[in-house]
C-alpha cells in the first residue's frame, strides 16, 4: 500500500475529489488515503486554512492529492497554494497541456508543458501597503539615494529572482526535456525591460543551456510567446517561465486544449509533492454536481507515475482518452450542446472504462 495524503479542498474541491478518488480506487493500485483539511473548512474548525497536520501528513507521505482551495479577500490569510510551495520548497510547478481527442479546440495535437518556477518572483510576498509607515520609509529611501520617485497613493510589491532559484528551475526543465525527449525548451522573459530581474533569469538560463547541447534552447520575451502561443501554438513544446508569466501563461495553455477543467498539474521539490489541478474553487458552482473532475483525475495520473505505478497511471489516462473520444460525456465547460454531464456522471464513465 502506498498512502497519499489527500486535501479535497473547499467549493468544487470535495465534489472533484470524490470523483477521483473513486476512479483511482477502481484501479486497484494500492492507494490508501490520509484525509486531512485544508481552506474553507479549515478555518471553521483550526482558525487557518493551513493547519499544521496537513504539513505534517505531507512531510510522512511525501506526496498528496489536493483539490482546489479558496484563500478568502482581504482575511489576513496568505494564499494556501503559496504557503504549501514556499513550506515543503515545491520549486518546480509542471502543467502539462495535452489535447484528448473529442475535446473542443480551434488547434490539432496540442502538446505542451509549462514549467514554472514556484518559490520567488512577485509571488514571494515581499509587499507594501498603500500609506503604511513601511511605504513611506522605502519610498524616501529610494528617492533620496537613487532618485526614484513613488507615487503617494501607490502600493508596492518586490520581484526577487536568484541565480540559484533560476538555475533549480531551468536545469529541472532541462532534463525533463530530455527525460521525456521532448523537442526543445523556450524560455520565457521580459529582461529587455527588467534588466535585473528578469535580467538574472535570462543570463543564467543561457549559462546553464551550454550544459545541455542535445537539448534545443531558445529564449523569447513573454509577451511574443503569448503572441505564439495564440498563433502557432504547435511550434512550442517546454516553456520554463518564472512564477508570475508561468501562472499566466499555463492558463493560456490550457485554453488551448478544453479550458482549466482538462489542466491537471504537478508542484515537486527535492522531497516532497503536490498534486493539484490548475482551476480555482469555483463556489458558484459548488454542491451543484456540475464541475469537471478531468483536471483532477489527470493530475491523480501524474500522481501514480510519480510514485513509479506507471501502468495503473496509463489504464486511467487511457481510460479518460476512451471516453473523452467517444463523445459519451460533455462537461458543462465544454459548453457543447445539450445537458451537460454531471460529475458524477463523468466518474461514472471513466470508472466503467478502466473495468472494460
Amino acid at each position: 500500500m502506498t498512502t497519499v495524503t489527500l486535501i479535497p479542498g473547499d467549493g468544487i474541491g470535495p465534489e472533484v475529489s470524490a470523483a477521483t478518488t473513486r476512479v483511482v480506487d477502481a484501479l486497484d493500485a494500492g492507494i490508501e488515503w490520509d484525509l486531512h483539511e485544508a481552506g474553507l473548512p479549515a478555518i471553521e474548525t483550526h482558525g487557518t486554512p493551513l493547519p499544521q497536520h496537513v504539513l505534517d501528513s505531507i512531510a510522512k507521505n511525501k506526496n498528496a492529492l489536493k483539490g482546489p482551495v479558496t484563500t478568502p479577500v482581504g482575511t489576513g490569510f496568505r494564499s494556501i497554494n503559496v504557503a504549501l510551495r514556499q513550506e515543503l520548497d515545491l520549486f518546480a510547478s509542471v502543467r502539462p497541456c495535452r489535447l484528448f481527442p473529442g475535446v473542443p479546440s480551434r488547434f490539432a495535437d496540442i502538446d505542451i508543458v509549462v514549467v514554472r518556477e514556484n518559490t520567488e518572483d512577485l509571488y514571494e510576498g515581499i509587499e507594501f501597503e498603500r500609506d503604511s509607515p513601511q511605504l513611506k520609509k522605502l519610498r524616501g529611501y529610494l528617492e533620496y539615494m537613487h532618485g526614484f520617485p513613488i507615487a503617494r497613493d501607490a502600493g508596492v510589491s518586490v520581484k526577487p529572482i536568484s541565480i540559484s532559484a533560476t538555475t533549480a528551475i531551468v536545469a529541472f526543465a532541462f532534463e525533463f526535456a530530455r527525460r521525456h525527449k521532448r523537442a526543445k525548451v523556450t524560455l520565457g522573459h521580459k529582461a529587455n525591460i527588467m534588466r535585473f530581474s528578469d535580467g538574472v533569469w535570462l543570463e543564467t538560463a543561457e549559462q546553464l543551456a551550454l550544459n545541455y547541447p542535445d537539448v534545443p534552447f531558445e529564449a523569447m520575451q513573454v509577451d511574443e510567446m503569448a503572441m505564439w502561443l495564440a498563433w502557432l501554438p504547435n511550434d512550442l513544446d517546454v516553456v520554463v517561465l518564472p512564477n508570475l508569466y508561468g501562472d499566466i501563461i499555463s492558463d493560456l495553455c490550457a485554453g488551448l486544449v478544453g479550458g482549466l477543467g482538462m489542466a491537471p498539474g504537478m508542484n515537486l521539490g527535492k522531497d516532497y509533492a503536490v498534486f493539484e489541478p490548475t482551476h480555482g474553487s469555483a463556489p458558484d458552482i459548488a454542491g451543484k454536481n456540475l464541475a469537471n473532475p478531468i483536471a483532477m483525475i489527470l493530475s491523480a495520473v501524474l500522481m501514480l507515475r510519480y510514485l513509479d505505478l506507471g501502468e495503473h497511471a496509463d489504464r486511467l489516462e487511457g481510460a479518460v482518452a476512451s471516453v473523452l473520444g467517444s463523445g459519451a460525456i460533455k462537461p458543462a465547460d465544454f459548453r457543447a450542446p445539450g445537458a451537460p454531464s454531471t460529475t458524477t456522471e463523468i466518474a461514472d464513465a471513466i470508472v466503467e472504462a478502466i473495468a472494460s
